[in-house]
């Protein structure tokens, strides 16, 4: 009587290189995928429009800009980051909490995050796009819906608060150019003229301060 055994198969073992290989691979995706997960695109693109209604060109630079966004990015997502330290991260490194499942508590709070920032029906038109549903409840919706839902929430929320500020220096370059227009200086540039006009309303309303404020009060609480 013979005996067969069964042996079932099995995947094998990534080699070290290679696991070190696809860990440098994602690094190199992961400060895009976190950029695009937290408060920076609404941040960034409200600096940008705004460098452009006062109409300085490249002053400041786009390292000011970006560093500007990061900081205030920080500033915003600091209750969630602390969150991820103490639940997460400390854990994971005292060897008391599994790095999947700590990843996983990461994504969930970054999750909430962006779910409190994503408009109900930008969630339900990608939902329904994914063909999945329906959700007991918002969190119950995967991540590769909830990004581009959230993306999206952004940039409309991003281009109504930047057309709320360009929408006063554009009456002061309109006020310029009729002022200009009835003296006769037809051949002066209108933005010659406004654009130490709208600086010095700028600073004088210490500009920076209550755009970058009302940039933190608008992702609320």
């Amino acid at each position: 009587m013979t005996e067969t055994l069964a042996l079932s198969p099995q995947l094998p073992a990534l080699s070290t290189s290679l696991q070190i290989l696809l860990l440098m691979s994602a690094l190199t995706l992961l400060p895009a995928a976190l950029l695009m997960m937290t408060a920076f695109t609404r941040i960034a693109i409200v600096l940008a429009i705004l460098r452009q209604a006062l109409g300085l060109g490249q002053s400041p630079p786009n390292q000011i800009i970006i560093g500007t966004a990061l900081l205030l990015t920080l500033f915003v997502m600091r209750p969630q980051v602390d969150r991820i330290h103490a639940a997460a991260w400390t854990p994971m490194v005292a060897g008391t909490l599994p790095a999947e499942q700590a990843l996983a508590l990461a994504g969930e709070e970054l999750k909430g995050f962006m779910l409190a920032q994503t408009r109900a029906r930008d969630l339900t038109r990608f939902a329904e796009m994914a063909g999945g549903g329906p959700y007991a409840k918002p969190m119950d919706v995967p991540l590769a819906v909830v990004l581009p839902a959230f993306v999206a929430s952004e940039l409309k929320t991003a281009l109504e608060i930047g057309i709320v500020i360009y929408l006063p220096f554009l009456v002061i370059d309109l006020i310029v150019a009729s002022i200009l227009m009835a003296m006769g200086m037809m051949m002066v540039s209108p933005a010659t003229v406004s654009l130490p006009v709208k600086i010095a309303l700028f600073v004088a309303v210490d500009g920076w301060t209550l755009v970058l404020g009302a940039l933190a009060k608008s992702f609320g609480p």
